[in-house]
């Protein structure tokens, strides 16, 4: 009985492990292949010193930037917009959800060509300022432009892990420290916000891996003129045909992500507490 239940387990888990090995794992061991291979495919640490030129420097440096400051205004708008959806009735919670999550069931790239309407020097926005006497304003093709991009698509992503532990939280324990003398401020600095660590970690988390790394929001709110770690890596294997260089890039990127994910869990234990 015993070893037919094992069978069986084995037999599950196969196409998880087949997905795994096919989509995570074959595909890591063919970037770590070309990172430390010359186009002969013989070993080599060119690709990876060729990376500490100041240009590729400054497309590293710009990319932590953008997705820095991406995710910290993603956090700001979303610990309001998820207390917010917390304190009101069940029905309205999922409305309020359906709302938030509307956006992400459009496509990517109809997301960020509407952005593109929106920012033009002829598009509504200017078109709505001119109207009044306040415009144009050139916001298309900036940093700005890029950074709200990466805001707009990204804001589910935090909003949706706080709201999940807010709506966690016993209520018991805001009761009882307004029982001994916390006013409304200091029940959500004392008690609810570190309670929502967790979340915060985990959204901060699921905004900067696909900050730092996407592509098409600078090509087309940023109109090229600023390069990111996605762009250079896509440039490298669609046009210049250096896949070496583009898997050195993405290895330095996956490293990159992996040392501030263990930055950022470095601060949660292992029952998703929070070690203060």
């Amino acid at each position: 009985m015993n070893n037919k239940k094992s069978l069986l387990q084995r037999a599950a888990a196969a196409p998880h492990i087949v997905w795994s090995v096919l989509f995570i794992i074959a595909p890591l061991i063919f970037v770590i292949y070309y990172a430390f291979t010359d186009s002969e495919g013989k070993f080599t640490f060119e690709n990876i010193a060729n990376l500490s030129q100041p240009s590729y420097l400054e497309i590293f440096l710009r990319s932590v930037c953008f997705a820095f400051l991406a995710t910290i205004i993603c956090l700001v708008i979303a610990y309001p917009i998820a207390y917010f959806i917390t304190k009101a009735s069940p029905k309205t919670q999922k409305i309020l959800i359906m709302l938030v999550m509307l956006p992400m069931w459009m496509n990517f790239l109809i997301r960020t060509y509407s952005w593109m309407a929106l920012l033009e020097d002829s598009g509504i926005i200017n078109t709505v300022l001119g109207f009044i006497g306040l415009g144009p304003i050139h916001m298309i093709n900036t940093e700005g432009a890029v950074i709200l991009g990466m805001v707009y698509n990204f804001l589910p992503y935090m909003i949706l892990p706080i709201h999940s532990v807010l709506s966690k939280i016993d209520t018991r324990l805001l009761e009882a420290a307004s029982d001994l003398g916390c006013n409304h401020f200091q029940v959500i600095t004392k008690v609810v916000f570190p309670l929502s660590i967790p979340g915060i970690i985990s959204g901060i988390t699921m905004v900067f891996v696909p900050s730092i790394s996407t592509f098409y929001i600078s090509q087309k709110l940023g109109g090229g003129n600023f390069d990111l770690i996605g762009d250079t890596i896509e440039r490298q294997f669609q046009t210049a045909y250096n896949y070496n260089l583009g898997a050195a890039m993405s290895f330095i990127l996956m490293i990159l992500i992996i040392i501030s994910m263990t930055i950022m869990n470095k601060y949660a234990d292992d029952d998703g507490g929070v070690i203060i």
